[in-house]
């Protein structure tokens, strides 16, 4: 049965395309079965690849995705379970020194510029599914840049880029709410500490889903107003409640130690009712997570702070274990970049960079259905997995042998070869080029754009 549901996903994925989809599709098989390239230009030689080098820049050029009926693909893949658990995070596809792609802007990176750890380059905001509370899976519904919410708006995109005129509080605030649309139960999302804000949860707050989000350790809340007294105007805030702060904490309402297997002793305690400053409408269950021990370093010893926005709140016991879970889309960020080859290619528009990042989470779920039917092929100096708990990278290793087992396709009096139903190439022979004498114009040089933050009018801040 996973067989031939993996064998239907991928018809069904090769049906949505759009244009130069047979050539799309020979560059996710190819990069599915190729391990390392140094250029975007060797997948051309992969076996499964059926055609000239140049056709990798024509099907990135060409192909036209149909984002919203591709996301809804991959929900479809979701099992109807009592919990569907969704992170979200956004990351940075450095092009440090391309000068003429349009739109770079300053990222958080690893690289060092004006003692910062930020770089040059386009951000992606991600949201994806985890379907495992052990292993590192993590599933992309929705991964797209900053430039294309405004096109987004009018078609649901996967992988979006974070362009120089949006946030990634607004483009994850969108990709929740699309994906909430089309889910049957209501979601738990959660977020690292960037998303931890005010302005994100004012976003979200008509959003049908459950929020969990981390809080930088500096921040400062407020608990309920006190009750009404018939005098003057009603109170919108409580007493201030600062993390860094220990002095201006209430008595939490809830206490919990517990001997976690691999993080030692660690004390949980929750708040009630308290909330930004700017969403006073909005009250929070606040949770405190900390290490406790004597051999406990610095970097291990420091709180947790988790904001949680719930329609039932959980038992505090399965709050962490649930956060933890958030992880796995720092690995699949990772995942991306390096086994996926997702930030290998120099491509000269932000147009190109798009529609190749929407090509990441079909394959990703690609591998995620094949994680059953492949068997383990490791590499002399590794382990061997068993088989339906097979990591990511280790489906993409064995991932060439499944390729050809598949049944082979038939269409249109064209049989093809290794499952795939892409058509075979048709030569067309070479193109004549340039003329001679023709002169080449040189591309033109953007500049980096730098974010700044405009506070808002006089007037709305009055009306406010």
């Amino acid at each position: 049965m996973n067989l031939e549901q993996l064998k239907r996903f991928r018809q069904e994925i090769y049906e949505l395309l759009g244009k130069a989809k047979d050539a799309t599709m020979d560059l996710m098989d190819a990069v599915l079965t190729t391990k390392s390239i140094q250029s975007f230009a060797e997948l051309s030689l992969s076996p499964v690849f059926r055609r000239k080098w140049p056709s990798l820049y024509e099907a990135i050029e060409d192909v036209r995705p149909q984002r919203a009926k591709l996301r809804q693909l991959c929900i479809e893949q979701i099992p109807s379970l009592e919990r569907v658990i969704l992170a979200g995070d956004h990351t940075a596809w450095p092009r440090m020194y391309a000068e003429t792609l349009k739109d770079r802007t300053y990222e958080h990176g690893p690289k060092v510029i004006s003692g910062k750890p930020i770089t040059l380059g386009q951000g992606y905001s991600t949201l994806a599914w985890i379907p495992e509370e052990a292993g590192s899976w993590a599933l992309p519904i929705s991964h797209v840049d900053r430039r294309t919410l405004r096109a987004d708006q009018r078609s649901t995109a996967r992988r979006v880029r974070i362009t120089s005129f949006e946030n990634p509080l607004s483009k994850g605030a969108f990709q929740l709410r699309q994906t909430c649309r089309d889910l049957k139960v209501r979601p738990l999302s959660m977020w690292d500490s960037e998303f931890g804000c005010a302005p994100f949860v004012q976003l979200t707050k008509d959003i049908e889903a459950d929020l969990m989000m981390r809080l930088r350790p500096n921040l400062c809340l407020w608990t309920a107003p006190p009750l009404y007294e018939k005098k003057g105007r009603p109170k919108k805030h409580g007493q201030k409640f600062k993390l860094s702060e220990p002095q201006t904490w209430t008595e939490p309402v809830e206490t919990l130690e517990i001997d976690d297997p691999k993080w030692g002793l660690i004390s949980i305690k929750r708040w009630k009712e308290l909330h930004f400053r700017k969403t006073a409408d909005v009250p929070m269950d606040i949770i405190l997570i900390q290490r406790i021990g004597t051999k406990i370093g610095a970097n291990a010893a420091k709180p947790i702070w988790l904001a949680c926005i719930f329609e039932k709140m959980p038992p505090l016991k399965e709050v962490w274990p649930l956060y933890r879970l958030r992880f796995n889309i720092d690995h699949w960020n990772r995942f991306a970049k390096q086994r996926l080859h997702w930030t290998s290619p120099k491509l000269s528009t932000p147009m190109q960079a798009q529609r190749w990042s929407d090509l990441m989470p079909l394959l990703t779920w690609q591998l995620w259905l094949a994680r059953e039917i492949v068997k383990d092929n490791p590499l002399p100096w590794q382990k061997p997995q068993q088989l339906g708990q097979l990591t990511p990278g280790r489906v993409a290793q064995s991932f060439s042998g499944l390729l050809a087992a598949l049944p082979k396709a038939h269409r249109k009096r064209n049989y093809e070869e290794f499952g795939t139903p892409a058509r075979l190439p048709k030569p067309r022979g070479k193109s004549p080029g340039c003329t001679k004498g023709q002169k080449r114009t040189k591309k033109n040089r953007y500049p980096v754009v730098k974010k700044r933050y405009s506070p808002p009018p006089k007037e709305q801040k009055e009306a406010s």
